[in-house]
C-alpha cells in the first residue's frame, strides 16, 4: 500500500513539475549547418527557407513572394526574376554578379539571386531597396529575423526569468530562457500563457505572470515606394464596345454613331492574340481614330484572346512572348494615336493566374511611361474566378470594367436571364471590396437571349438587341409581364412543343443598372455593343452619368 502510494504521489507531483527538456537550436530552427538558415517573420518561424552566403542573406523566392513583395515573378525557363515596380520592370538573372548593393556589403559585386540545390533565392539586401522590411541575421543557429509589419505592436518586459516553451506547456521543452529585463513582442495573451516573439527570433510561450503588463509602442519604416499613378478622369465614363471584324466596320463608324449620346470612350476589338509568341492581328484605323475624336470620344483599343489557335498559357507564361504581346500593343496605340488599351482575357485558367498578373503589371508600366490609360475586363467575381486577382489588377491598371452579364450565356444548361439585379448587385459590391470605387466601371448589356427548350430538355438560345426583342414579342403576339426580382420584363411562348423565353434588356432594366451604378457610386458604365441598343436608352444612361 505504501508503494503504491509513493507512486500515485510521485505522478501527481511530476504532473506539476515543469519540463528541463532543452529544444535543441538546429531543430527548432529546422537548419542543418553550413549556409542553412532559418526566416522568422513577425508571427511565424519558416522552417529552412533562407541561407547565407558569402555574408550576404538570401530568402527563398516562394517565401518572398508570399510575405515580402508580391511583384517578384520567376521563369525557370528563362533562368530569371522579375520585379515590377510602379516604373521599372527589372530582370534578375540567376547567378548573375552585374549588381552591387547599396548597404550590408559596400559596393562589393554580389549576387542578387541564388540557385541552388533546386531552390532559388533572392537577396534581402537587393528586396529591401524595393520593400518596406528590415533584417537581422543571428548566428548558432543561423536564422533570418525580418520585420515588415508596421504601425502600433503590443510589447511586454520580463520581471523574472523564466523559460520560453514550444507550446503552451509546462511539458513541453524548453526553446531559451529570457532574463530580467528582456523585451518580447505580444504575439497572443491569455490569463496563463503569452506567446511571444523574443528579441533573438524564437517564437514561443512564457508564463504571463513572469511577464510585465502589456504595452504598445509605434514601429515605424522610413522605406517609400515607387508610386502607382492612375489616370482618372474629372467625370463619368460612358465607355462603349464596337465589335469590329472588318475594315467595313470601321469605315461605318460615323453612321453607326449617329444616334449615339454621351459617349466618351469607344473601344473597338481591334486587337487579337494570334501566336503563341505574343503576336497581334490588329484592325487599327487612323481614319477611325479621327472620327471618334471628331465627336469627343476617345479611342481604347481592345485586345482579346478568343483565337483558338493560341494558349493563353504559353503567351502570357514565356517572358519573351509576354513582352513581344506588350511590345506590339503599346506600338500600335502609339501610331494610332489612340488614348488607351483595353484588355479582355476570357476563359482564364487558373494556372494562368500569376502570369496573366505579371502581364498587367508590365503593361500598367508600359501604359503609364506612355501616357496611355489601361483598362481591363473582368467577370463578376464568385470562387470560380478569384484567380482574376481584381485586388492586384485594381492596384496596377486605372479602371476595371465588371462584365455585368452572361449571367447565363449560350451554353448555359438551363434558360435564365443575361443580367439580373441581384447578379449585378453582387459583382458591383464583391469587386468593391478589392478594387476601389473610383477606378470601377460596370457593364451593361444592351442584349437579351431568346431561350429555346424543346421537350427533350434541350436548351439553346440566340442574343437578339433591343429592337430585335421586341420584334419577337409583336410577332408571336406575346405579353411582357414585369419580373420585380430580376428587374426585367419577362415573356414567355410556347410553340410546336417547345418553351421560348426572353428575360428582356430594355430602357426600364437598364435605369435599374444605372442606378446601381449611381448608388455605388462607380466611375461610370460600359456597354456592349455598338448596335444592339435603340437610340432612346442614350437618354436612360444620360441621366445618371455626366
Amino acid at each position: 500500500l505504501a508503494v503504491a502510494a509513493a507512486g500515485v504521489g510521485y505522478k501527481v507531483v511530476n504532473r506539476y513539475i515543469p519540463s528541463k527538456e532543452v529544444m535543441d537550436g538546429n531543430e527548432y530552427f529546422g537548419t542543418f549547418g553550413g549556409e542553412d538558415a532559418a526566416v522568422v517573420l513577425p508571427d511565424r518561424l519558416e522552417q529552412g527557407k533562407a541561407l547565407v552566403k558569402d555574408g550576404t542573406a538570401y530568402v527563398e523566392y516562394a517565401t518572398a513572394k508570399e510575405n515580402l513583395n508580391d511583384h517578384l515573378y520567376k521563369s525557370d525557363e528563362e533562368q530569371q526574376v522579375i520585379l515590377t515596380t510602379a516604373v521599372d520592370i527589372i530582370k534578375l538573372p540567376y547567378d548573375s554578379n552585374e549588381y552591387t548593393t547599396l548597404t550590408g556589403n559596400g559596393s562589393m559585386p554580389y549576387q542578387i539571386v541564388v540557385s541552388q540545390d533546386g531552390n532559388v533565392y533572392i537577396a534581402l539586401d537587393y528586396l529591401a531597396q524595393y520593400t518596406a522590411l528590415q533584417y537581422s541575421v543571428e548566428q548558432e543557429p543561423l536564422h533570418i529575423i525580418i520585420n515588415n509589419q508596421w504601425g502600433m505592436k503590443t510589447f511586454s518586459d520580463v520581471i523574472k526569468e523564466e523559460s520560453v516553451r514550444l507550446d503552451a506547456d509546462i511539458k513541453s521543452p524548453i526553446l531559451k530562457k529570457e532574463a530580467v529585463g528582456d523585451k518580447v513582442t505580444v504575439l497572443e495573451q491569455e490569463e496563463e500563457w503569452t506567446k511571444v516573439l523574443t528579441a533573438d527570433g524564437y517564437i514561443g510561450y512564457m508564463k504571463s505572470k513572469k511577464l510585465s503588463d502589456s504595452y504598445e509602442e509605434q514601429v515605424t519604416s522610413d522605406f517609400r515606394a515607387a508610386e502607382y499613378t492612375s489616370i482618372h478622369k474629372d467625370y463619368d465614363m460612358n465607355l462603349l464596345w464596337h465589335q469590329v471584324t472588318s475594315q467595313d466596320s470601321n469605315d461605318a463608324l460615323a453612321a453607326d454613331i449617329q444616334d449615339v449620346k454621351g459617349v466618351n470612350v469607344i473601344s473597338p476589338t481591334w486587337f487579337s492574340i494570334s501566336s503563341n509568341d505574343g503576336d497581334i492581328s490588329s484592325l487599327a484605323s487612323s481614319d477611325y481614330v479621327d472620327t471618334a475624336h471628331q465627336n469627343d470620344m476617345e479611342v481604347w483599343g481592345l485586345m482579346d484572346n478568343f483565337s483558338t489557335d493560341i494558349d493563353t498559357d504559353t503567351v502570357l507564361g514565356t517572358t519573351t512572348s509576354r513582352e513581344n504581346l506588350e511590345g506590339q500593343l503599346i506600338t500600335e496605340a502609339l501610331n494610332y494615336q489612340l488614348d488607351g488599351i483595353n484588355i479582355d482575357i476570357e476563359s482564364l485558367p487558373e494556372e494562368t493566374s500569376e502570369s496573366y498578373v505579371q502581364f498587367m503589371r508590365e503593361l500598367s508600366v508600359k501604359c503609364r511611361n506612355n501616357n496611355l490609360v489601361l483598362s481591363v475586363d473582368v467577370p463578376p467575381p464568385y470562387s470560380f474566378n478569384g484567380h482574376y486577382s481584381q485586388k492586384e489588377l485594381g492596384e496596377v491598371v486605372d479602371y476595371v470594367i465588371i462584365m455585368g452579364y452572361d449571367e447565363h450565356y449560350a451554353g448555359s444548361e438551363e434558360a435564365g436571364s443575361v443580367a439580373s439585379h441581384d447578379f449585378v448587385e453582387r459583382g458591383i459590391t464583391r469587386t468593391l471590396e478589392e478594387v476601389p470605387k473610383e477606378k470601377v466601371i460596370n457593364a451593361v448589356p444592351f442584349y437579351t437571349r431568346f431561350w429555346k427548350t424543346d421537350p427533350d430538355g434541350t436548351v439553346s438560345s440566340e442574343a437578339l438587341g433591343m429592337n430585335a426583342a421586341d420584334e419577337k414579342v409583336a410577332n408571336n403576339n406575346a405579353e411582357k409581364i414585369w419580373d420585380d426580382t430580376t428587374k426585367q420584363y419577362y415573356v414567355e411562348i410556347d410553340y410546336n412543343g417547345s418553351l421560348y423565353q426572353m428575360w428582356m434588356e430594355e430602357e426600364t432594366s437598364i435605369e435599374d443598372k444605372m442606378q446601381l451604378i449611381k448608388q455605388y457610386d462607380l466611375a461610370g458604365v460600359a456597354s456592349w455593343r455598338l448596335g444592339y441598343e435603340r437610340a432612346s436608352i442614350w437618354d436612360v444612361i444620360l441621366k445618371y452619368v455626366n
